[in-house]
């Protein structure tokens, strides 16, 4: 088995089915697409779909041989597992279990989290300690369903860094809760990547390789729509770090499809991203 490179399903035109869908991604050479559960009503409605509708997918994926292991779950941005307002609360913890049995049905191993305590409302200690106690919960469930979940190194100071995620992981203590890294926002923050790497080896349930434009007192960073090789990652020391540290998981390329482009314009702009990421991953022998 060589290893898992996938690509984010944002970065392939919407108006695809899935069937279409995996087999853009197949003819680009992908293993895997990563389904995208945002907090727009559209695909919010996901976690409500008919058996009929789950089954059509996971028959795409017998049909192509493209994969869906993994759920991108932001819809908490919207309505968050540590708000103040308690049915916002409520409607956070019943799109977990939702996302959970979804997940199941269709074969998804990883829900990746949004490491977010509260987005749109003002942070404080009761929020994070709300949220403390409903990941707690929500890893009750996740480990009753076998499905793993994984919190993504954020555009927000709450969780940007693997040494934050690692703290909360001693105070969740559950064997179903990793960290989902992104090469973007950890270089973003100015993470030292030896550091996090090293420290948080052993949590790491996947990878996301994005470029960013770095936080600093002059600019609040730039954290999508980076054309690669023109941020502040450091490709190189990354992918380096990724080798001695022995990471042997899944590479997700997350990019972002413009809502006018074509089929041929996606897939130019993805093929660009390959160009610029596979050569340097082949010099670090990690592909």
């Amino acid at each position: 088995m060589a290893r898992p490179i996938g690509i984010y399903e944002k970065a392939i035109p919407k108006e695809l089915t899935w069937l279409e869908r995996l087999q853009f991604a197949k003819e680009l050479g992908f293993d895997f697409v990563e389904l995208s559960i945002d907090e727009s009503d559209e695909r919010l409605a996901r976690l409500d779909w008919s058996k009929a509708e789950r089954l059509e997918l996971v028959k795409a994926i017998f049909a192509t041989g493209v994969r869906v292991p993994s759920i991108t779950f932001s819809g908490h941005r919207r309505f968050p597992m540590g708000s103040n307002d308690p049915a916002k609360e409520a409607k956070a913890m019943e799109m977990m279990q939702k996302c959970i049995v979804f997940a199941q049905d269709i074969g998804v191993r990883t829900i990746q989290l949004a490491g977010y305590d509260v987005y749109y409302e003002e942070k404080s200690p009761e929020t994070r300690a709300r949220f403390i106690k409903n990941l707690r919960q929500a890893c009750v469930w996740a480990e009753e369903a076998q499905v793993m979940l994984a919190i993504e190194i954020m555009d927000d100071p709450f969780i940007n860094s693997i040494e934050k995620y690692l703290a909360i992981e001693k105070e969740i203590a559950s064997p179903y809760l990793f960290v989902y890294p992104d090469t973007g926002n950890l270089a973003a923050w100015h993470n030292d990547l030896w550091s996090a790497f090293y420290n948080g080896h052993q949590s790491i349930a996947a990878l996301h390789l994005k470029d960013t434009y770095a936080v600093t007192e002059q600019s609040q960073g730039q954290f999508r729509d980076v054309p690669f090789g023109q941020g502040c990652v450091d490709w190189e020391a990354m992918f380096a770090v990724l080798k001695q540290t022995n990471y042997n998981g899944p590479f997700l390329i997350e990019m972002w499809c413009k809502n006018d482009a074509t089929v041929e314009e996606s897939q130019k702009a993805i093929q660009e991203a390959q160009a610029f990421l596979y050569p340097l991953m082949e010099k670090a022998g990690v592909i």
